[in-house]
């Protein structure tokens, strides 16, 4: 169990009347329907689709979390359309929690999911807390992921050094005050891997009180160069992902 109480749970619902948000999507998944809901740019950048993953799913976390929120803002601002999900019995996506090994498996669907829709586009996948973990462990397992992002790993709640290091570019970002995942434990753990994460450290504690923009700030400045060289294509509503 996370060492957490109720003013740590994550704020599920707090998001999920936002305007912003795009069109509602229900994907086949092994436990059952994911619910999903997908946010485009109006120009999107040639060739790229994010998928992101939320936090702990016992502990209030579903698609609508801030920080997956403004992850999925931040990709839809360097013009790459996102795709958020509840895992398997989250919201309206059928099944029960099953520890990151039954989550991995949802992961895997949507992602094929999204390659049926976008065939040729390479993926970003992002995650915060739990769905870091997620996204670690689906990483070496699609062939189209091109980029890792992970906000605040859970690597002292969670056994990472079970699995292979990523292969593709991977940018870690996590909060210097975290209460639960200490950034200590975050920077022993990179220090034994074999490959080095893109670092992104904010004065942040694990839920990013006061931190959103500058997570944003910090993510658009990283990735602006790199996505400004993958050219730009039409309306993303021209080429639903449904």
């Amino acid at each position: 169990m996370l060492p957490i109480d109720r003013s740590h749970l994550y704020d599920g619902g707090e998001l999920a009347s936002l305007e912003c948000v795009g069109q509602r999507v229900i994907i086949p998944g092994p436990a059952g329907p994911l619910e999903g809901i997908t946010d485009c740019p109006d120009k999107e950048t040639r060739g790229a689709v994010a998928v992101i993953l939320h936090p702990h799913p016992l502990y209030g976390g579903t698609l609508h979390n801030k920080v997956v929120h403004y992850l999925s803002r931040t990709c839809n601002q360097l013009g790459i359309p996102s795709l958020r999900f509840n895992f398997r019995g989250v919201g309206e996506s059928g099944g029960v929690y099953d520890d990151g090994r039954g989550e991995t498996e949802d992961c895997l669907a949507v992602l094929d999911w999204v390659q049926e829709r976008r065939p040729g586009f390479d993926i970003w996948l992002a995650g915060f807390s739990f769905g870091a973990y997620v996204a670690y462990r689906s990483v070496h397992r699609h062939p189209r992921i091109s980029r890792l992002l992970t906000v605040a790993p859970p690597v002292n709640l969670f056994d990472f050094t079970v699995l292979p290091a990523p292969s593709c570019p991977w940018t870690l970002i996590q909060g210097e005050l975290d209460e639960l995942v200490p950034a200590v434990s975050v920077e022993n753990w990179v220090d034994t891997l074999p490959v080095q994460p893109r670092k992104i450290l904010l004065p942040a504690d694990h839920f990013f009180h006061g931190q959103l923009n500058a997570l944003q700030a910090a993510l658009l400045e990283s990735l602006s160069e790199e996505v400004s060289e993958m050219g730009v294509s039409g309306p993303c509503r021209e080429s639903s992902f449904s």
